[in-house]
């Protein structure tokens, strides 16, 4: 499976912070210590460990804004499944330079393919059904674009990037309104046409104001067992699109799938996914 990329212009400035907060104020004293300048040699970056592989055009554009002069060949794109020893990518150029990006583009790619691991371990419960893994909004601040990224790289679906994207009424909306009705007649009254709506319940009475006010586009389950998530799922009888989420794990996607939801989703997918042991070696 190929996967559309984000313009190297976009993701440049995320990359450029963490480059700049490694490098401080006066750069890789270390490397500008022990060698000297004008060696040239030839890394790769190596996993450690079975993965979906995800971070390669960003450890790619951390090298090159050090050095654009270097030579980078990915071995493995975004997306890939890789084991154990397989080399993904070799950095061929100036010595200090590549020492001064490694940690940098170490960090990413960990990290991102960590991310895009525990997706498609998620993802690959759902097999069979037709309900989609998403992530959330539970990200590292200042890196949602490269996480989110990694989700896809992972087999999942993206849900909103931020806030302005749609409208998603949530528990403390509702309360602070005064009811599920009020919520949703304040939205059919000020909302742009072109703004989706969707509105968490997390009772059964709840989805049945939802249904009768009208309204939104799409309801979310809000921590419900696999009984009421199916009872919903009916009620809704494809009115709106059905979205699980709240006490989500690996172990549970499988059932809840088989629920007939539309979108299962999970923050742990970037809160708490493990950093994959990639290596960089000379």
């Amino acid at each position: 499976m190929s996967f559309a990329t984000v313009p190297d212009l976009v993701l440049e400035p995320v990359i450029r912070n963490a480059l700049i907060e490694d490098l401080g104020s006066y750069g890789d004293v270390t490397t500008r210590a022990v060698i000297p300048a004008g060696t040239k040699y030839e890394a790769c970056l190596n996993a450690r460990e079975d993965a979906v592989v995800s971070g390669m055009q960003v450890a790619a554009i951390a090298f090159r804004l050090v050095d654009p002069s270097l030579e980078i060949t990915s071995h493995f794109s975004d997306g890939q499944t890789c084991q154990n020893g397989d080399t993904l990518m070799t950095i061929k150029g100036d010595a200090g330079a590549i020492l001064s990006g490694e940690r940098v583009a170490l960090n990413f790619a960990g990290r991102l393919t960590g991310i895009a691991t525990k997706t498609a371990s998620f993802v690959e419960q759902t097999i069979g059904t037709d309900a989609r893994v998403t992530c959330t909004r539970k990200t590292t601040p200042g890196l949602r674009l490269v996480e989110k990224l990694a989700v896809l790289h992972g087999g999942g679906f993206n849900h909103r990037y931020s806030l302005s994207d749609a409208i998603l009424i949530k528990d403390n909306h509702i309360a602070a309104a005064g009811g599920v009705r009020e919520v949703l007649e304040a939205t059919q009254s000020s909302a742009s046409h072109m703004m989706a709506v969707e509105i968490e319940v997390d009772r059964l009475d709840q989805l049945a104001e939802v249904l009768d006010v009208g309204g939104a586009s799409a309801v979310l389950l809000d921590n419900m067992d696999n009984d009421m998530l199916r009872e919903a799922v009916a009620m809704v009888d494809g009115r709106l699109k059905t979205e699980a989420s709240g006490n989500v794990n690996l172990e549970r996607v499988a059932s809840i799938a088989a629920t007939g939801v539309d979108y299962i989703s999970s923050g742990a997918l970037t809160h708490s996914a493990r950093t994959i042991d990639l290596g960089l070696d000379f």
